[in-house]
């Protein structure tokens, strides 16, 4: 059975002396988000998610969730009584306004615990994550009477919700949508067609389940300027409160699917049931990319998180599984073997699993803390910075995050050889339970052209140009300091490379698109090793200040996994550059029928 440990520690680490968190004191809610209190719902998550969530992974994953004829859903077993605790230790609402009953704390707080429970169980958890996507939706874009209905049992977490897009003919070209929704005498709707891989879509952990669906008005203009968001019960609303009728939504069957057993992911079936207008008339498009980027952003949680727990049980394994002997002779004469950990090759993944782990983490908390300066700040121009940073990051966060954790689970199931093929040891569920992540809220492939198609060049570049002087200016003041040049160094080759890239794009994409489109997924992964070394270098920077307290040796492991990642992992972005640069020649010459 596999086992996690919360990294608690090192999350700390990061919010207190990489990100300082506490020289954030003005904005609402970062007062009370005191070091004390960071470090009680961290622990209180970690224990949650280790002695509760943890042993429920497997057995989620063999049960998977059963529907019945009558259309309801069961989830396995244990999931009901751990949602429950869920509830009572209010944890869906630490980010929410205290009006709706949530804490006021920071979203960065949030996606600390989302870290946990996703590395403990990542089906389990996307029961709150997405009923904290489409409260968040409901916040920016309901309206008073919507978000007094519906938020404060959402954020008590008694009702859940849900996001509805795809359908069985369109996923990502959301301008083909059929699902139609005719406007009511009294102010309604009613909502017909079919969604599919609906998360969490029906389940019979709450009393009633929230659906925020897509769908085109009648007479609405085509394509995507055509479509509208509604707000969808399971059960209708009465003005009291109280439950009422069953709403006309139904799951239709349950997808098979390789991992994420223990979520229920819906085919679910719309007719004529009654729904409520969310904003404006064929205006659902930017209230559900609200939520698709908090989902976005919770999906990169997603890739950090199996890539951790996947390392964890790998190198426990890696020292306790005895095999060969050193190739520079006998480590551990006095046993019949070495433990695989003496190996170079073993220590290579490992290190690059970890070097991709520690500074993921701290991209990921940096990400979160950029939307709460966005959505907190009093200052219009500090706001605005930020939510260009958040634009900019989060297809590299969802890209890279998701395609490096997959590859790190099956980096981490190699090293247990034959036995991480077998089920016993739970290796291969995490690789089958992170291969999700690279495909549902975006494929990496439409996040890697959003980066390059529409985030580079929005508002003249004003983003890109932002984060290319935040990094240069961070080198620049750090030049003299001869203990941070090893890291320094390369990245500053490294952004050089990004930089080369972005301006071969402005050069060579426009007059032929393909260009972009090919180089794309090149770029999204460059952008994420130099902003995966830039926050390597901030931590390096914290550890070396830890060591000069006389702090222990873990701030040491950290400073030599920064140095593996300079040398062997960010060199990379040289290889990215000349593929960027071959353009799209021979990707586009052969004839469809050719392949």
């Amino acid at each position: 059975m596999p086992t996690y440990k919360a990294p608690v520690e090192d999350t700390l680490f990061l919010l207190n002396d990489v990100l300082h968190l506490d020289r954030y004191g003005n904005l609402p809610g970062f007062a009370d988000a005191s070091p004390d209190v960071i470090e009680a719902i961290l622990a209180e998550a970690a224990k949650f998610s280790e002695e509760v969530l943890t042993p429920l992974n497997r057995v989620g994953d063999k049960e998977g969730c059963e529907r019945h004829p009558d259309g309801s859903v069961t989830t396995p077993t244990g999931f009901k009584a751990a949602y429950k605790q869920i509830i009572d230790g209010g944890w869906i609402g630490i980010s929410v306004p205290a009006e709706y009953g949530g804490q006021a704390l920071p979203a960065t707080v949030t996606v600390a615990v989302n870290e946990l429970l996703c590395s403990a169980n990542m089906a389990f958890a996307m029961y709150p994550g997405l009923t904290q996507g489409a409260i968040a939706a409901l916040l920016t874009h309901a309206s008073q009477e919507i978000k007094t209905k519906y938020l404060p049992k959402m954020v008590e977490g008694v009702w859940t919700g849900t996001m509805n897009l795809t359908e069985p003919h369109c996923g990502t070209d959301l301008g083909l949508l059929r699902t139609k929704a005719a406007k009511q005498s009294d102010g309604s709707y009613k909502i017909s067609g079919t969604k599919i891989f609906i998360s969490a879509g029906e389940h019979d952990m709450s009393d009633n389940i929230i659906h925020l669906v897509l769908a085109r008005l009648e007479g609405a203009p085509a394509g995507t300027k055509g479509i509208s968001l509604f707000v969808v019960p399971k059960f209708m609303v009465k003005d009291d409160g109280s439950l009422g009728a069953r709403n006309g939504v139904s799951c239709g069957s349950i997808e098979e699917k390789m991992g994420i057993h223990g979520n229920s992911t819906c085919v679910m079936n719309y007719d004529g049931a009654t729904g409520w207008l969310v904003g404006e008339e064929n205006r659902g498009l930017p209230a559900m990319f609200t939520m698709m980027n908090e989902a976005r952003l919770g999906v990169g949680v997603q890739g950090l998180a199996q890539s951790e727990v996947a390392y964890q049980n790998a190198a426990i394994y890696a020292k306790e599984r005895l095999q060969g002997r050193a190739i520079s002779g006998a480590k551990f004469p006095d046993k019949p073997a070495d433990p695989i950990i003496v190996h170079p090759d073993v220590r290579r993944t490992l290190l690059t699993i970890r070097a991709f782990n520690e500074a993921a983490r701290a991209l990921v908390l940096w990400t979160a803390l950029k939307g709460d300066i966005a959505h907190r700040s009093q200052d219009e121009k500090e706001r605005q910075s930020a939510d260009d940073f958040m634009g900019l990051l989060t297809p590299v966060v969802k890209g890279v995050c998701t395609d490096t954790g997959f590859a790190n689970t099956v980096m981490a199931q190699q090293i247990f050889g034959g036995h991480g093929y077998i089920a016993e040891h739970g290796m291969e569920q995490f690789v089958r339970d992170a291969r999700i992540a690279q495909i549902y809220e975006g494929a990496n492939g439409i996040q890697a052209l959003d980066l390059v198609g529409r985030k580079l060049g929005k508002d003249g570049g004003r983003a890109l140009m932002a984060f290319f002087n935040e990094v240069q200016t961070y080198l620049k003041e750090r030049a003299a300091s001869d203990e941070m040049n090893v890291y320094l160094k390369p990245l500053g080759a490294s952004l050089a490379h990004l930089q080369q890239a972005s301006m071969w794009f402005m050069q060579n994409a426009m007059a032929k698109p393909d260009n972009a489109g090919a180089g794309a997924t090149d770029y999204m992964h460059m952008f994420g090793l130099v902003a995966l070394g830039y926050m390597w270098c901030r931590i390096a920077e914290a550890a070396h200040a830890k060591l000069g307290n006389g702090a222990d040796v873990r701030f040491q492991a950290k400073l030599v996994t920064a140095r593996f990642f300079m040398e062997r992992m960010l060199p990379e972005t040289a290889t990215h550059l000349v593929r960027i640069q071959s353009g799209a020649g021979s990707i586009m010459e052969l004839p469809a029928e050719a392949f």
